[in-house]
């Protein structure tokens, strides 16, 4: 479709950024890249791309998270605009923020496709870019708020997991300590995981029970409405 109307108003470019959590079983990351690029080349950035005339937004952000990852069909969530007319030096953009989930040890995920980018814990992650740093503590606050409301273990943990990974993944959400046993009996009143018989035999020599989410359950109590406050 050729534009041809508006040819007299102001022309911006629309971009997204994905802000990228990943779980390794002990620690929540974020995945960033190194600039080969100006302006701030050489500096650490949010992986991101502008929107084609072809694409919408998701899509837009589904082809950035695909370029990067090389997965496709994993949880993302829209979560702010940034229009600060100054926010990137090389030309007026406006940016839709985007945050996605991936289990780092799930079979669908190869690795990094892209040269430069590296996973850092979120407490140790580098300086960013433009408004960068913003939209990962925005993202970081949106992922903190839903812990209250439904349980994230779904789209970071792998299918099969033990007690502590799932206490680790929300100590590093919450960046804080959490009382094992009180954890564990909040996470028992839910009543949305089932335990297997099997066992992770590598965190101890008597070995972990391993748990996996009940999705019957689960959608079960999120009709219900419950609150999962820790």
């Amino acid at each position: 479709m050729k534009l041809q109307y508006y040819q007299k108003e102001d022309q911006v470019l629309l971009a997204v950024d994905c802000i990228i959590f990943g779980f390794d079983k002990k620690d929540l990351k974020v995945l960033l890249v190194k600039r080969d690029f100006e302006p701030e080349k050489g500096k650490w950035s949010l992986i991101g791309g502008f929107l084609k005339r072809n694409e919408n937004l998701d899509e837009a952000a589904n082809r950035v998270l695909n370029t990067l990852t090389g997965i496709k069909d994993i949880y993302m969530e829209q979560f702010y605009t940034y229009s600060e007319i100054d926010r990137d030096p090389g030309q007026r953009t406006i940016s839709v923020a985007y945050f996605a989930l991936i289990d780092v040890h799930s079979h669908q995920f190869d690795g990094i496709l892209i040269d430069g980018a590296q996973w850092f814990k979120l407490n140790k992650r580098p300086q960013l870019i433009f408004d960068h740093n913003q939209m990962v503590q925005k993202a970081i606050n949106r992922l903190r708020r839903k812990t209250q409301t439904k349980p994230i273990g779904f789209e970071l943990l792998p299918e099969k997991f033990t007690m502590r990974q799932l206490q680790n993944l929300y100590e590093s959400i919450l960046d804080c300590k959490l009382d094992k046993r009180n954890f564990i009996n909040k996470v028992n009143q839910l009543d949305i995981l089932d335990k297997l018989d099997e066992k992770d035999m590598t965190s101890s020599r008597k070995g972990s029970f391993l748990y996996r989410f009940n999705e019957k359950k689960y959608k079960e109590k999120l009709e219900e409405g419950f609150n999962f406050k820790i």
